[in-house]
Protein backbone atom coordinates (compact mmCIF):
# COMPACT_ATOMS: atom_id res chain seq x y z
CA UNK A 1 0.00 0.00 0.00
CA UNK A 2 2.74 2.63 -0.19
CA UNK A 3 1.00 4.10 -3.48
CA UNK A 4 -1.48 5.11 -0.73
CA UNK A 5 0.73 7.05 1.62
CA UNK A 6 0.92 10.43 2.22
CA UNK A 7 4.48 11.66 0.42
CA UNK A 8 4.08 15.56 1.08
CA UNK A 9 7.51 16.37 -0.63
CA UNK A 10 5.92 14.86 -3.71
CA UNK A 11 3.06 17.04 -3.37
CA UNK A 12 1.76 20.62 -3.99
CA UNK A 13 0.46 21.21 -0.51
CA UNK A 14 -2.78 20.76 -1.07
CA UNK A 15 -4.20 20.19 2.21
CA UNK A 16 -3.03 23.14 3.15
CA UNK A 17 -4.73 25.20 0.25
CA UNK A 18 -7.60 23.74 -1.15
CA UNK A 19 -9.80 23.10 1.53
CA UNK A 20 -11.77 25.49 4.37
CA UNK A 21 -10.49 25.83 7.95
CA UNK A 22 -12.53 27.11 10.68
CA UNK A 23 -10.68 28.62 13.58
CA UNK A 24 -11.65 26.30 16.36
CA UNK A 25 -9.58 23.67 18.97
CA UNK A 26 -8.40 22.27 15.46
CA UNK A 27 -7.29 25.18 13.96
CA UNK A 28 -5.67 28.34 15.56
CA UNK A 29 -7.11 29.91 12.24
CA UNK A 30 -10.27 30.87 9.80
CA UNK A 31 -8.89 29.85 5.87
CA UNK A 32 -11.43 29.88 3.34
CA UNK A 33 -11.28 26.81 0.65
CA UNK A 34 -8.93 27.19 -1.85
CA UNK A 35 -6.58 29.70 -0.01
CA UNK A 36 -3.12 29.14 1.15
CA UNK A 37 -2.43 28.87 5.05
CA UNK A 38 -0.45 31.47 6.34
CA UNK A 39 2.28 28.64 7.17
CA UNK A 40 2.77 27.26 3.87
CA UNK A 41 6.06 27.75 2.61
CA UNK A 42 7.32 28.42 -0.70
CA UNK A 43 8.24 25.39 -1.66
CA UNK A 44 5.26 23.73 0.00
CA UNK A 45 6.74 22.71 3.08
CA UNK A 46 4.89 23.50 6.07
CA UNK A 47 6.62 26.55 8.57
CA UNK A 48 5.70 25.26 11.67
CA UNK A 49 5.63 21.52 10.65
CA UNK A 50 7.64 20.29 13.93
CA UNK A 51 5.03 22.73 16.19
CA UNK A 52 1.95 22.20 14.67
CA UNK A 53 0.05 21.13 18.01
CA UNK A 54 1.66 23.64 20.25
CA UNK A 55 0.56 26.42 17.56
CA UNK A 56 -2.85 25.52 17.66
CA UNK A 57 -3.48 22.85 14.25
CA UNK A 58 -3.47 19.76 15.83
CA UNK A 59 -6.40 19.38 13.06
CA UNK A 60 -3.29 18.94 10.86
CA UNK A 61 -1.55 16.54 12.15
CA UNK A 62 -4.53 13.97 12.59
CA UNK A 63 -5.43 14.82 8.67
CA UNK A 64 -4.02 12.22 5.99
CA UNK A 65 -4.53 12.22 2.39
CA UNK A 66 -3.77 8.21 1.33
CA UNK A 67 -1.56 9.22 -1.13
CA UNK A 68 -4.09 11.22 -3.03
CA UNK A 69 -1.96 14.44 -2.56
CA UNK A 70 1.43 13.06 -4.41
CA UNK A 71 -1.09 11.41 -7.22
CA UNK A 72 -2.72 14.81 -8.04
CA UNK A 73 0.44 16.70 -8.25
CA UNK A 74 2.63 14.11 -10.19
CA UNK A 75 0.12 11.91 -11.82
CA UNK A 76 -3.21 14.01 -13.06
CA UNK A 77 -0.99 17.59 -13.18
CA UNK A 78 2.39 15.85 -14.37
CA UNK A 79 4.40 18.07 -11.84
CA UNK A 80 2.86 21.48 -12.78
CA UNK A 81 2.19 23.00 -9.45
CA UNK A 82 -0.73 25.51 -9.17
CA UNK A 83 1.57 28.33 -8.55
CA UNK A 84 3.29 28.01 -11.59
CA UNK A 85 -0.17 27.40 -13.48
CA UNK A 86 -3.04 29.33 -11.47
CA UNK A 87 -5.53 28.71 -14.09
CA UNK A 88 -5.37 25.20 -12.93
CA UNK A 89 -6.08 25.93 -9.58
CA UNK A 90 -9.19 25.87 -8.40
CA UNK A 91 -9.84 22.52 -10.83
CA UNK A 92 -6.77 20.56 -8.97
CA UNK A 93 -8.12 21.21 -5.68
CA UNK A 94 -11.55 19.82 -6.91
CA UNK A 95 -9.77 17.15 -7.76
CA UNK A 96 -7.99 16.46 -4.87
CA UNK A 97 -10.87 16.47 -3.25
CA UNK A 98 -12.60 13.95 -5.22
CA UNK A 99 -9.04 11.42 -5.30
CA UNK A 100 -9.33 11.85 -1.51
CA UNK A 101 -12.14 9.83 -1.41
CA UNK A 102 -11.03 7.60 -4.30
CA UNK A 103 -7.75 6.63 -2.61
CA UNK A 104 -9.80 5.77 0.43
CA UNK A 105 -11.76 3.34 -1.30
CA UNK A 106 -8.66 1.94 -3.14
CA UNK A 107 -7.44 1.29 0.94
CA UNK A 108 -10.50 -0.71 1.11
CA UNK A 109 -10.50 -2.65 -1.84
CA UNK A 110 -6.10 -3.57 -1.33
CA UNK A 111 -7.21 -4.90 2.26
CA UNK A 112 -9.89 -6.80 1.06
CA UNK A 113 -8.12 -8.20 -2.12
CA UNK A 114 -5.11 -9.02 0.24
CA UNK A 115 -6.99 -10.78 2.97
CA UNK A 116 -9.69 -12.53 0.90
CA UNK A 117 -9.36 -12.31 -2.58
CA UNK A 118 -11.98 -12.78 -4.87
CA UNK A 119 -12.73 -12.42 -8.85
CA UNK A 120 -14.98 -9.05 -7.88
CA UNK A 121 -13.10 -7.46 -5.86
CA UNK A 122 -10.06 -7.66 -8.28
CA UNK A 123 -11.96 -6.23 -10.74
CA UNK A 124 -13.06 -3.49 -8.47
CA UNK A 125 -9.63 -2.26 -7.62
CA UNK A 126 -8.44 -2.23 -10.93
CA UNK A 127 -10.99 -0.57 -12.08
CA UNK A 128 -10.53 2.17 -9.61
CA UNK A 129 -6.65 2.44 -10.11
CA UNK A 130 -7.34 3.04 -13.24
CA UNK A 131 -9.97 5.89 -12.62
CA UNK A 132 -7.21 7.17 -10.51
CA UNK A 133 -5.27 8.01 -13.68
CA UNK A 134 -7.54 9.09 -15.20
CA UNK A 135 -8.12 12.99 -16.52
CA UNK A 136 -9.51 15.38 -14.40
CA UNK A 137 -12.70 15.79 -16.39
CA UNK A 138 -12.76 12.42 -15.82
CA UNK A 139 -12.36 12.47 -12.05
CA UNK A 140 -14.72 15.49 -11.62
CA UNK A 141 -17.30 13.68 -13.22
CA UNK A 142 -17.29 10.58 -11.18
CA UNK A 143 -20.12 9.57 -9.18
CA UNK A 144 -18.28 8.82 -6.15
CA UNK A 145 -21.76 7.81 -4.33
CA UNK A 146 -22.42 5.02 -6.98
CA UNK A 147 -18.89 3.62 -6.70
CA UNK A 148 -18.95 3.35 -2.78
CA UNK A 149 -22.46 1.47 -3.59
CA UNK A 150 -20.75 -0.97 -5.90
CA UNK A 151 -18.26 -1.17 -3.44
CA UNK A 152 -19.98 -1.82 0.30
CA UNK A 153 -20.87 -5.10 -0.41
CA UNK A 154 -17.76 -6.34 -1.73
CA UNK A 155 -16.13 -5.07 1.69
CA UNK A 156 -19.20 -6.30 3.81
CA UNK A 157 -18.66 -9.75 2.54
CA UNK A 158 -14.94 -9.70 3.14
CA UNK A 159 -16.01 -8.09 6.52
CA UNK A 160 -18.54 -11.37 7.21
CA UNK A 161 -15.90 -13.97 5.52
CA UNK A 162 -12.83 -13.20 8.08
CA UNK A 163 -15.00 -13.00 11.30
CA UNK A 164 -17.25 -16.21 10.43
CA UNK A 165 -15.28 -18.21 12.40
CA UNK A 166 -15.06 -16.30 15.60
CA UNK A 167 -17.45 -16.26 18.42
CA UNK A 168 -19.34 -13.80 20.72
CA UNK A 169 -18.83 -11.61 18.16
CA UNK A 170 -20.93 -7.81 19.08
CA UNK A 171 -22.86 -5.93 16.24
CA UNK A 172 -22.70 -1.90 17.43
CA UNK A 173 -23.16 -1.47 14.01
CA UNK A 174 -24.00 2.57 13.46
CA UNK A 175 -24.22 2.71 16.96
CA UNK A 176 -24.03 5.60 19.16
CA UNK A 177 -20.80 5.21 21.97
CA UNK A 178 -19.71 8.75 22.52
CA UNK A 179 -18.35 8.53 25.57
CA UNK A 180 -18.45 5.01 26.38
CA UNK A 181 -17.01 3.57 29.33
CA UNK A 182 -15.00 0.25 26.99
CA UNK A 183 -12.23 -0.08 28.89
CA UNK A 184 -10.56 -3.84 28.44
CA UNK A 185 -14.20 -4.34 26.60
CA UNK A 186 -14.40 -7.87 24.64
CA UNK A 187 -14.91 -6.41 21.03
CA UNK A 188 -12.78 -9.15 19.23
CA UNK A 189 -14.33 -9.24 15.20
CA UNK A 190 -16.88 -6.83 16.65
CA UNK A 191 -19.21 -5.23 13.54
CA UNK A 192 -17.91 -1.71 14.58
CA UNK A 193 -19.09 -0.16 10.73
CA UNK A 194 -19.83 3.58 10.93
CA UNK A 195 -19.98 3.46 15.22
CA UNK A 196 -19.26 6.82 16.85
CA UNK A 197 -16.53 6.48 19.22
CA UNK A 198 -15.80 9.93 20.03
CA UNK A 199 -13.94 10.25 23.32
CA UNK A 200 -14.72 6.46 23.78
CA UNK A 201 -12.80 5.25 26.61
CA UNK A 202 -11.63 1.74 24.68
CA UNK A 203 -8.02 1.47 26.84
CA UNK A 204 -6.74 -2.54 26.77
CA UNK A 205 -9.80 -3.39 24.72
CA UNK A 206 -9.44 -6.29 22.78
CA UNK A 207 -10.17 -5.03 19.12
CA UNK A 208 -8.65 -7.66 17.31
CA UNK A 209 -10.54 -8.31 13.59
CA UNK A 210 -13.21 -5.84 14.31
CA UNK A 211 -14.45 -4.32 11.39
CA UNK A 212 -13.49 0.19 11.93
CA UNK A 213 -14.85 1.04 8.61
CA UNK A 214 -16.07 4.28 8.69
CA UNK A 215 -16.34 4.18 12.89
CA UNK A 216 -15.17 7.47 14.02
CA UNK A 217 -12.94 7.38 16.73
CA UNK A 218 -12.06 10.90 17.16
CA UNK A 219 -10.07 11.44 21.22
CA UNK A 220 -11.33 7.78 21.64
CA UNK A 221 -8.63 6.68 24.00
CA UNK A 222 -6.93 3.47 22.80
CA UNK A 223 -4.09 3.29 24.94
CA UNK A 224 -2.67 -0.41 25.14
CA UNK A 225 -5.55 -1.85 22.82
CA UNK A 226 -5.03 -4.25 20.70
CA UNK A 227 -6.08 -3.22 16.83
CA UNK A 228 -4.12 -6.19 15.54
CA UNK A 229 -5.78 -7.59 11.99
CA UNK A 230 -8.31 -4.57 13.20
CA UNK A 231 -10.58 -4.40 9.24
CA UNK A 232 -10.42 -1.60 7.73
CA UNK A 233 -9.00 0.81 9.94
CA UNK A 234 -6.96 4.04 7.98
CA UNK A 235 -4.24 5.77 9.04
CA UNK A 236 -6.53 9.10 9.31
CA UNK A 237 -8.60 7.16 12.15
CA UNK A 238 -5.62 6.20 14.19
CA UNK A 239 -4.33 9.89 13.95
CA UNK A 240 -7.60 11.00 15.60
CA UNK A 241 -7.73 8.36 18.34
CA UNK A 242 -5.60 8.76 21.67
CA UNK A 243 -2.83 5.70 21.93
CA UNK A 244 0.57 4.98 23.16
CA UNK A 245 3.29 2.84 22.71
CA UNK A 246 1.33 0.14 24.24
CA UNK A 247 -1.44 0.43 21.37
CA UNK A 248 -1.40 -2.66 19.30
CA UNK A 249 -1.34 -1.93 15.39
CA UNK A 250 -2.62 -3.55 12.37
CA UNK A 251 0.23 -3.85 10.10
CA UNK A 252 0.99 -1.16 7.53
CA UNK A 253 -0.14 1.43 9.84
CA UNK A 254 2.14 3.97 11.96
CA UNK A 255 1.98 5.04 15.18
CA UNK A 256 1.57 8.94 15.27
CA UNK A 257 4.09 10.91 16.28
CA UNK A 258 2.09 12.88 18.80
CA UNK A 259 0.84 9.60 20.50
Amino acid sequence: MSSLRADCGSCFGLCCVAPAFAKSSDFAIDKPAGTACRNLLADFRCGIHENLRPQGFPGCTVFDCLGAGQQVAQVTYRGVSWRDAPETATEMFDVFAVMRQLHEILWYLTEASTKAPADDVSTALKDVENLTRATPKTLLDTDIDALRHRVRPLLARTSESLRAGIRGKKDHRGADLIGAKLRKAALRAANLRGTYLIGADLSGADLREADLLGADLRDANVRGADLTDALFLTQFQLNAARGDRTTHLPVGLTRPTHW
